[in-house]
């Protein structure tokens, strides 16, 4: 999926109307309008930026597709390793509060070829788009497959609805759980199988999850065009060699210094520049910047590797610089 630099959004303001236990450390918090206008339309894959009272701002992922409530739902991990975006809202927020959201984005949206064949595979909290996804799928009566891999049952949220007549009979509905029988365990190969013109996989969950099923479609043969993944955290980066580099202001030559243990980010906020942050980690686009000239250090997981080969976008908040200077269109 080709990316695009995502609109600044609107900053919306809804109420917190519920919020209800998901599964062992995972809540789910409803969030309606606090005028009797309408929340703005999603399709599924779609997140929104929740600023967090007193804390970040954190991508979340809306599990249930819009219906006869005019609210959004969002699930929320309690994270033991937690940088202060999930343990402060479990923490602090409850029914009641208000907060602060953006419009929801969509770089994780299905395929619209009504005749294409979707499996889902989703790992652990990485079930909040892909239950979306099944739900869309199954509202448009296309033809999909879904693979849910957790720990055990009672962390695992939205198994009963997953069973439920909207799924047909269920046999398209797969639960693979760590502590299970030797049978149900996932095989991957054997779920993604061979490839085809019309069939697309989506995956989200933890890094490593991703990977494995990631690399295995790769060794069956499947394109880069026909994977399509969300993450929701990146794994640490190795910053020890990081060296000093320079950026330039192409609408006015400007030259910020970028000092070793400083992100391309906050140099440009630091000279003064508005520049959108969000995940701070390269996954979710906000910060994505156009590079003229100059060879970036890409160390984001949100373009693809076609989009890091032309060069022409990076991600400030994480990513760096592979030559002297990188000049950029600000």
């Amino acid at each position: 999926m080709e990316h695009t630099p995502p609109p600044m959004n609107t900053l919306l303001q809804v109420k917190v109307a519920a919020r209800i236990q998901l599964a062992d450390d995972i809540a789910g918090y409803e969030l309606s309008p606090v005028s009797d206008g309408e929340l703005p339309v999603f399709e599924a894959g779609a997140h929104i930026d929740l600023h967090v009272p007193g804390g970040p701002i954190r991508q979340y992922s809306l599990y249930d597709l819009p219906g006869e409530s005019p609210c959004y739902r969002i699930g929320v991990l309690r994270d033991p390793q937690s940088r202060g975006g999930s343990a402060k809202l479990l923490e602090n927020v409850h029914a009641g509060d208000t907060l602060t959201i953006s419009a929801p984005r969509n770089h994780f949206a299905l395929h619209n070829d009504q005749k294409d064949r979707s499996i889902l595979f989703a790992g652990g909290i990485g079930i909040t788009p892909i239950f979306c996804m099944a739900q869309q799928l199954a509202r448009e009566h296309r033809v999909f497959e879904m693979h849910y891999c957790g720990r055990t049952p009672s962390r695992m949220a939205f198994i009963d609805r997953l069973q439920q007549a909207q799924f047909g009979d269920g046999s398209q509905v797969h639960v693979h759980v760590d502590d299970g029988a030797p049978g149900q365990q996932l095989d991957a190969r054997s779920a993604i199988g061979a490839p085809s013109s019309d069939k697309h996989l989506y995956v989200c969950g933890p890094t490593g999850f991703m990977d494995h099923i990631l690399q295995t479609a790769r060794e069956l043969g499947w394109d880069e065009a026909h994977l399509h993944r969300e993450y929701f955290a990146a794994a640490p980066i190795d910053s020890s060699g990081d060296e000093r580099f320079e950026i330039e202001i192409s609408s006015s030559g400007k030259i910020i210094e970028v000092h070793a243990d400083q992100s391309a980010a906050h140099a440009l906020l630091d000279a003064g520049f508005n520049l959108p942050l969000s995940c701070e980690q390269g996954v979710c686009g906000t910060c994505m910047t156009k590079v003229l000239t100059g060879v970036p250090d890409h160390r984001d997981l949100y373009l693809t590797d076609e989009e890091r080969a032309r060069n022409d976008n990076f991600m400030p908040c994480c990513s760096r610089a592979k030559t002297s200077r990188l000049v950029l269109d600000l």
